[in-house]
């Protein structure tokens, strides 16, 4: 287990730096979003390509964050029954739905886009609008972004594995703990 604990920890803190870093591209495309406004009312001009980057930009922080937006445990649950269970059955409920649904759905993913992404490299696709910008990059973030969520779910499985046995401390009870001496 020490060696899965240490594994868990290399990739938290490699989501942490992805994602923190992934997360200055949503200043790149509110900047580009201005410019591209305030060129378009002032000028009468605009380019597909600008507009076309810009949901690049946003697609590589959505994608590309999922994987610390997990770790961060910032992703929507509806917990109208987890909320209300023990905590270790809430770890049973995270261990459950990281193996059977998200980790088959991030492996069926990468497995389905990859083929795609190749075939948009060699054939070097562009975008059917008139200064479109090149494809591939765009599908290169579907395979790339569920991997880092794929990991960050063993990340996951392995903590909660690791806090049932009580190997480390639960951060959640921990919290709540001092929450309700607050």
């Amino acid at each position: 287990m020490t060696f899965l604990l240490a594994l868990s920890r290399a990739i938290d803190c490699a989501n942490t730096l992805i994602g923190k870093a992934v997360s200055w591209l949503l200043l790149a495309a509110i900047l580009i979003s201005a410019i591209n406004a305030v060129i378009r009312k002032v000028f009468s001009t605009s380019s597909n390509a600008w507009l076309e980057s810009q949901w690049y930009l946003f697609s590589a922080v959505f994608l590309i964050a999922a994987g610390y937006t997990l770790l961060s445990n910032e992703h929507v649950k509806v917990d109208l029954v987890y909320g209300k269970l023990s905590r270790k059955k809430q770890l049973w409920i995270d261990i459950f739905g990281t193996i059977f649904f998200l980790m088959p759905f991030c492996l069926i993913t990468i497995y389905l886009s990859w083929p795609v992404f190749l075939q948009k490299l060699a054939s070097g696709e562009v975008s059917n609008s008139p200064g479109g910008l090149i494809q591939w990059p765009a599908w290169m973030l579907i395979p790339v972004g569920f991997t880092l969520l794929a990991i960050q779910g063993l990340s996951e499985l392995i903590k909660r594995v690791a806090i049932l046995r009580g190997d480390i401390p639960d951060p959640v009870a921990a919290a709540d703990a001092e929450a309700a001496a607050l």
